[in-house]
């Protein structure tokens, strides 16, 4: 005896069976929409573990209790340790206990190698924390560095006179009037040693930025120049 075929189910919805196009319609629907829950799935997944890794990664990092406030590296290390590279004394004066350096080592830009140390100061004459920097620049094939990369540094100031200090001729700029929340050259020196320029300056008292100098050339000088 044959089997007796089963009617199609009555729909619902529509109140009677499906049609064959309609039955398509439905199953690829449903599975469009188990595709995108899948892919909503996935993507909470993949969120999730991105988040524990950065959790991960935050809690194995090493954080001082000072912070930035009181990071200082050693300048004299780094310079010690550049001036192979450098092929050169690098400069690394003696600051104030009270100052802080942020950050010394060697930059790249437009053909000019320099070694550029930055640091916090206390400023005496206000006692209020201010911005010194020293930079020493250099070329491949010993030329001075070309007038722009000077610019650059000293925030396109033009000189305003000249002085000596520590067997070194500079070039001053002084522009007191210029606001240090918007500006790390209030007070400059140019000066050129063996080739290299050497630049001082920052935002603190230019008494102070002259002492810098000084230390800078200290620096520099060998036994026999001293």
């Amino acid at each position: 005896m044959a089997k007796k075929q089963k009617p199609p189910a009555v729909v619902a919805e529509l109140g009677r069976p499906e049609t064959p196009a309609e039955t398509a319609a439905r199953k690829a629907n449903d599975s469009r929409l188990y595709r995108d829950r899948k892919t909503i799935n996935n993507l909470a997944f993949s969120l999730l573990v991105s988040l524990g890794l950065v959790l991960v990664i935050f809690l194995m990092v090493p954080r001082g209790t000072g912070g930035f406030a009181e990071q200082s590296v050693d300048v004299q290390q780094l310079a010690s340790d550049a001036a192979p590279t450098a092929g050169r004394t690098l400069a690394a004066p003696q600051v104030p206990d009270g100052w802080k350096a942020k950050w010394a080592g060697l930059r790249q830009s437009g053909g000019v190698t320099s070694w550029q140390i930055n640091y916090t100061t206390v400023d005496e004459a206000t006692g209020s924390e201010a911005y010194a920097a020293v930079a020493q620049g250099f070329t491949a094939d010993g030329s001075p560095p070309d007038r722009s990369w000077v610019e650059d540094q000293l925030e396109q100031q033009q000189p305003t006179g000249s002085e000596a200090l520590g067997g070194i001729e500079w070039t001053v700029y002084d522009y007191p009037d210029r606001n240090p929340d918007r500006s790390n050259m209030l007070f400059g020196l140019q000066g050129e040693w063996n080739g290299d320029t050497i630049l001082v300056y920052g935002t603190d008292d230019p008494a102070t930025l002259r002492e810098l100098a000084t230390q800078v050339a200290d620096s520099l000088a060998t036994p026999e120049e001293q």
